[in-house]
């Protein structure tokens, strides 16, 4: 748990989750209850991307204004599933549904609950319930978030085209590879072509 902006403030409790409402280890969860929650993660995503498209091939107001609400209700979501069930990890969730619980958190409007999330996720990495470029990516996000260099160059600046800065570049690649991401120059040439 970290401490920050506000003395004696844990990010649990900036992020509206009290701190014996994150729930941590194994949560005991009826499959039937996993697979709903694993049906509406997914369910937010697919309006997340649609919402993302009708922003990009309409740019209006209503537009802009459309993908925001979408995307602060599924950090709502997001919220009420952390505090009932822990982390969606893919143990919990299956791979797909937590992948998709991820993205939704890389769009949250809320840096105190990604931070929340960050180490909900980092926990669910080290026993083994959550993939680790999860970690990865939420860690870099909020590295960059809070102005900090980032630990595996998942972030890229959409105005220079190049990664924000990174701690330690010189050993940046050994980083990516321990948790299953492709050297930075692989992940660059990638995202060219598909620019």
């Amino acid at each position: 748990m970290h401490t920050g902006y506000a003395s004696g403030t844990t990010d649990e409790h900036r992020a509206g989750l009290a701190h014996d409402e994150v729930r941590e280890g194994h949560p005991a969860v009826l499959p039937g209850l996993a697979a709903a929650l694993a049906r509406e993660l997914v369910r937010r995503v697919d309006e997340d991307h649609r919402a993302t498209g009708e922003a990009h091939r309409s740019p209006t107001p209503a537009a802009r204004q459309d993908l925001a609400t979408c995307r602060k209700d599924n950090a709502e979501a997001l919220r009420t599933i952390v505090r009932r069930h822990a982390w969606p990890t893919a143990a919990l969730v299956g791979a797909p549904a937590s992948t998709a619980a991820l993205m939704i958190l890389l769009h949250a409007p809320d840096l105190a609950f990604q931070v929340v999330c960050r180490d909900l996720i980092a926990q669910a990495v080290a026993d083994g319930r959550c993939p680790a470029p999860h970690h990865a990516y939420i860690a870099d996000h909020c590295a960059v978030e809070l102005g900090q260099p980032q630990f595996y160059g998942t972030r890229v600046d959409p105005v220079t085209c190049r990664p924000y800065p990174v701690r330690r570049p010189e050993t940046l690649d050994e980083r990516r590879r321990d948790v299953g991401l492709a050297p930075l120059d692989e992940q660059m040439r990638t995202l060219r072509l598909s620019g």
